[in-house]
């Protein structure tokens, strides 16, 4: 079973094109011969359609056809590189008044620059007829066939939960042994074609039998066997999906130095191929940046940025990038989860400068600094929630906990309203008399916001989560670090009338 949905996994379409030209062109035509390349459509609804590759989770068109009869035709003089190419149209989105590409099948330049593709309406692979090209047809027929396996394991995966369930789990195991045999011998027939080059380079790594830690052996040799140097793998879906698969499923729960240290592998294998290095850091930086899900992995931005932008290891980086990545770092940095919280002396609702709170001198071994706004629904929900959990824990005597919630709004007025009509029971402090600039000093850019601060008021939750997984954080935080379980708050110690209640 788990063979079966490898296979099918790794056989998602590959497409790639070869570069012509600069580093950073698109398949060009060549100067000499012809190509001719028609498809035969059933019941097709469309007056043009494209020739194209993937960029990215993208579409670029190189050629466009008209359809005649169902008859679409990309001829001309010139021949195209060698690759894997899409047949693509624009789908209309009324509701949005937009368009976009979408793929409607891939095909190759291989063997052939003329051949016929005939297709019914859903493009299946199993459906397609070529005329003219042999490696389109073994990669339809390689496609078509694993589809069938995966529909068939589906099946069975169903019958399995069954009465039928003994007779179930051999058909399986037989069609896994049947499509591992199919795949080998494909791929070692048909090495020649691009198309089976790539499945081979993009199928990961076999684990070896004996290997103690497989998760950390399959993220490690994950790389293996793919051609890092050769820029025509920026043109496929496969590197941008392999990439997506790595950062967003094998690391997807590491913590941000466990990421760091493999993005530090994978980039030394492309070490000085400054295309390579900018199309992965075009994809990670983007995705780790502020990001409002992920525990920690704003962290991994600015790592990359200190040891890559700012070590002038990206040298297509303009000095304006360079300047605006350096001061946003600093600006992260203060608030990535090990950091020393700064600490917030700010008036309660008195707004009296001899009512004024520290957010790290209170006897609680943990702080919750909340940023909320009293016009803000969510910050509204959450923080009705956390009256509650807080309210439960005092009556039971095992709160361990303070909230120093700090007014999000500018109307001092309303906030304290807010305040007495609900009858917060937290540290209530807000308005303009603070000591600095709390909106820099924890990267607070909306409302609700929320920073855990531990015993030491080091930051070990910088992203907002709900009340009721307060309680299970704090739970898990302990069991990965025992040394807080039984630590005090070092700050209460300190001789200062300032967070007296």
């Amino acid at each position: 079973m788990k063979k079966i949905k490898a296979i099918v996994i790794v056989a998602v379409m590959t497409v790639v094109a070869s570069w012509c030209g600069n580093a950073e062109g698109v398949p060009q035509l060549g100067k000499k011969g012809s190509h001719d390349i028609v498809f035969t459509l059933t019941k097709s609804s469309d007056s043009v359609l494209y020739m194209g590759v993937h960029f990215r989770d993208e579409l670029i068109v190189l050629d466009s056809a008209t359809v005649v009869q169902g008859k679409c035709e990309f001829k001309g003089k010139g021949e195209w590189p060698k690759g894997i190419y899409s047949l693509m149209r624009y789908e209309v989105n009324k509701k949005k008044k937009d368009r976009k590409l979408v793929s409607l099948t891939d095909f190759t330049i291989d063997d052939s620059q003329k051949f016929t593709i005939a297709a019914d309406s859903t493009f299946g692979a199993s459906k397609m007829r070529v005329t003219g090209s042999k490696a389109n047809k073994l990669m339809y027929e390689y496609l078509g066939t694993l589809s069938e396996a995966r529909a068939l394991s589906k099946e069975l995966g169903a019958r399995i939960k069954s009465a039928d369930s003994v007779a179930a789990r051999r058909q399986q195991d037989s069609l896994s042994e049947a499509m591992v045999a199919y795949e080998k011998r494909m791929l070692a027939e048909n090495g020649n074609y691009r198309f089976f080059q790539l499945v081979k380079q993009m199928s990961g790594p076999e684990v070896p039998e004996g290997v103690e830690n497989k998760p950390v052996y399959y993220r490690t040799h994950y790389w293996d066997g793919v051609d890092l140097k050769d820029h025509s793998l920026i043109y496929t879906p496969d590197l941008f999906n392999k990439m997506n698969y790595y950062f967003y499923g094998i690391l997807y729960h590491a913590d941000s130095d466990t990421i760091s240290r493999y993005t530090d592998l994978l980039m030394d294998r492309m070490e000085g191929d400054t295309v390579m290095m900018r199309y992965v850091f075009d994809f990670i930086m983007p995705r780790y940046y502020r990001s409002t899900k992920n525990i920690g992995w704003d962290a991994v931005w600015c790592y990359l940025v200190r040891n890559y932008y700012l070590k002038g290891r990206c040298p297509w980086a303009t000095e304006g990038d360079i300047s605006n990545k350096r001061q946003t770092a600093a600006f992260l940095e203060k608030s990535l989860i090990g950091a020393y919280g700064q600490e917030l002396i700010m008036s309660d609702t008195t707004q009296l400068p001899s009512r004024q709170f520290s957010s790290h001198r209170m006897p609680y071994k943990y702080v919750i600094l909340w940023f909320w706004d009293p016009d803000c629904h969510h910050c509204q929900e959450q923080t009705a929630a956390l009256i509650e959990l807080y309210n439960r824990l005092d009556k039971e005597g095992t709160r361990n906990f303070e909230v120093y919630a700090v007014g999000y709004e500018a109307d001092v007025a309303k906030w304290k309203r807010y305040v007495k009509d609900h009858n917060l029971p937290f540290v209530n402090v807000g308005g303009p008399n603070v000591n600095i600039d709390y909106q820099e000093a924890y990267n607070v850019h909306g409302a609700p916001t929320m920073i855990i601060l531990n015993a030491d008021r080091q930051i070990i939750m910088n992203k907002t989560i709900p009340a009721a997984s307060l309680l299970p954080f704090i739970e898990q935080y302990e069991k990965q670090h025992p040394e807080q379980k039984d630590r005090q708050p070092s700050f209460w110690q300190m001789q200062s009338p300032i967070g007296v209640r």
